[in-house]
């Protein structure tokens, strides 16, 4: 890995002959055929929130959910001196542990194995871990922030719901507070976060709130295979301050209310590709857990051994195992993020976004200071025409975070926080409007941001702001609205009878200019309105002050050059 603050790399790698100094594998399987299970009957397999995700969103079920075959997994089990590590369903295959050239042999020689290929030495853990260069600064710039005094009152003048504290600007970036007074703090939203380890986050005063209140729905360690997530690296505890701590005048993150799972799937001692299945099968338990979000400060270019790297060509969403994994966690219905990278100084193509951020589907992730700068280490986008990376951008040169111990913060560079910063954000806005699918609340997200008519490959479409965010989604709210009242109408008139106000809800058959009428019974024109509209488009136009008008019948006339009708309506 090279964190996000860093971490980053892993290409698939079809061995023509397995090597001595391997010692995991991953086993793809050519199909589930001779299954038990039946997409017709995904209770047998799917937890119920996955299901009710998928039936909320119309997320078709299909073979990508089901499990692999029973017996596959059963013959691979019956081979001596192989353990299978993990298992994904999504990709039909299996992580293996061997040292036995045999037992690879023996694998190929199944019938339903399409092809194995090393993502892995065997690591020991008696030794040291190694120490890494964390890309974008070696060593990492972690310094003691100023004191801030509370209150976006004194930016915005108003008293806010949350005393920020130090990390008061980079909420503030986005508008965040604007979500947080209207009472979306995450309640309700489950974030999965993808790490390296969460030290001391169970002891730590910073988490308190979060521990309290039971929003850590559990853990699991995909590296080591064990509960406990809590011993390892501090990178995970520090994304997580971002969005989850909650010591008032300190740092209150930006979803304090969301629940989390924490799940170790990267090793920060080494970099190999067996990172990008443990991702996988993290990605695939967040969604049999229900989450709504994933948030990953994890990504892959460069390994320990060279011969697994990346190329800018494969960094193209679609061939890095992570980066399948993160574009069907999102078909899935789950809204992902991740950060961009921090190679954005270095002079050759490891400079470009790394997997997953690379999927298309993902929300990567810049890096800039809390004035909008964009920090110089934050990754670019694609050399040349063609997608947009990343996608946003927010504070993390430097970010605040919480220390490991403590109850103190400190301030730390990288896109690893400038993603979940803006992710718990992004969990507050979903909170406001459950009934928008995960890329809705994307597009709105983008919509939102300063770059959007004006995009480039630093920023993407630039620092989104939540106010903004927020009104869009409450415009489309209206609309979509709108189009349930219209039905197979074009034009509608409500509310009937109408009492001091009355409102044409219109979906225009031309773009142009019409006219509309408020006649009495006689005919007579009471009021007028001119409007211009666009086809398909919906728009309201109201009469007011209408108390004074004899009870009856009234009609609107309506007259765009082209098309002309009238309705009846009655004065209460």
């Amino acid at each position: 890995m090279k964190f996000f603050y860093f971490f980053m790399g892993f290409m698939m790698m079809a061995a023509a002959s397995a090597h001595a100094q391997y010692s995991r594998y991953v086993v793809q399987f050519k199909d589930k055929k001779n299954n038990p299970y039946s997409i017709s009957s995904p209770a047998a397999y799917l937890s119920s929130k996955a299901i009710t995700r998928r039936t909320r969103f119309n997320i078709t079920i299909d073979s990508t959910d089901l499990p692999i075959s029973p017996a596959y997994i059963d013959s691979i089990q019956s081979v001596p001196n192989v353990i299978i590590l993990n298992k994904s369903k999504w990709l039909n295959q299996v992580c293996i542990e061997t040292t036995d050239p045999a037992a690879l042999a023996k694998i190929n020689t199944f019938s339903f194995v399409n092809v194995n290929f090393p993502v892995s030495v065997k690591i020991n853990p008696a030794a040291p871990p190694v120490s890494k260069k964390f890309d974008g600064y070696d060593p990492v710039t972690i310094t003691t922030p100023p004191n801030v005094v509370n209150g976006i009152a004194g930016i915005s003048g108003v008293q806010d719901y949350y005393n920020y504290g130090n990390n008061l600007a980079q909420v503030h970036i986005h508008e965040g507070e604007y979500l947080h007074n209207l009472g979306f703090h995450g309640e309700g939203i489950t974030i999965t976060v993808l790490d390296a380890g969460f030290l001391n986050y169970d002891i730590n005063p910073l988490f308190d709130s979060i521990r309290n209140q039971n929003q850590v729905l559990g853990t699991w360690d995909f590296v080591d295979n064990q509960q406990s997530v809590a011993e390892d690296h501090p990178h995970g505890a520090w994304c997580l301050s971002t969005m989850a701590a909650n010591k008032p005048g300190t740092i209150v993150g930006t979803a304090p209310k969301a629940k989390y799972w924490l799940l170790r799937t990267e090793n920060a001692a080494t970099e190999y590709p067996i990172e990008e299945q443990n991702w996988l099968a993290g990605a695939e338990f967040a969604d049999s857990a229900g989450t709504d979000m994933i948030t990953s400060s994890l990504g892959y270019s460069d390994f320990d051994d060279p011969s697994f790297t990346h190329s800018y060509a494969q960094r193209d969403g679609k061939t890095a195992i992570i980066s399948k994994a993160a574009t069907l966690a999102v078909q899935k219905g789950i809204l992902v993020t991740n950060s961009a990278g921090n190679s954005g100084n270095s002079a050759s193509d490891a400079k470009y976004v790394i997997c997953p951020a690379d999927a298309e589907a993902v929300l990567s992730i810049g890096a800039t200071d809390a004035n909008g700068n964009i920090g110089t280490f934050s990754s670019w986008g694609p050399n040349g025409a063609g997608k947009l990376k990343p996608d946003v951008a927010s504070v993390g040169a430097p970010a605040i975070v919480g220390n490991t111990t403590g109850g103190t913060t400190a301030a730390l560079n990288g896109t690893s926080l400038s993603n979940p910063n803006l992710c718990g954000l992004i969990a507050c806005l979903w909170q406001a409007f459950p009934e928008f699918k995960n890329t809705e609340i994307v597009d709105a997200v983008k919509k939102s941001s300063n770059k959007y008519n004006n995009p480039d490959n630093r920023f993407g479409f630039g620092i989104p702001n939540m106010r903004v965010a927020y009104q869009l989604l409450e415009q489309e709210k209206i609309i979509r609205n709108y189009k349930q009242e219209l039905g197979n109408n074009w034009i509608k008139a409500f509310p009937v009878p109408f009492s001091d106000n009355l409102t044409i809800l219109l979906k225009a058959p031309v773009t142009g200019n019409c006219v509309l009428r408020l006649l009495d019974m006689n005919g007579k024109t009471i009021d007028q309105k001119n409007v211009a509209v666009s086809q398909d488009n919906i728009v309201t136009v109201s009469f007011d002050r209408l108390k004074s008008l004899s009870r009856g019948v009234y009609t609107i006339q309506y007259n765009d050059g082209k098309n002309k009708t009238t309705l009846r309506v009655v004065k209460q």
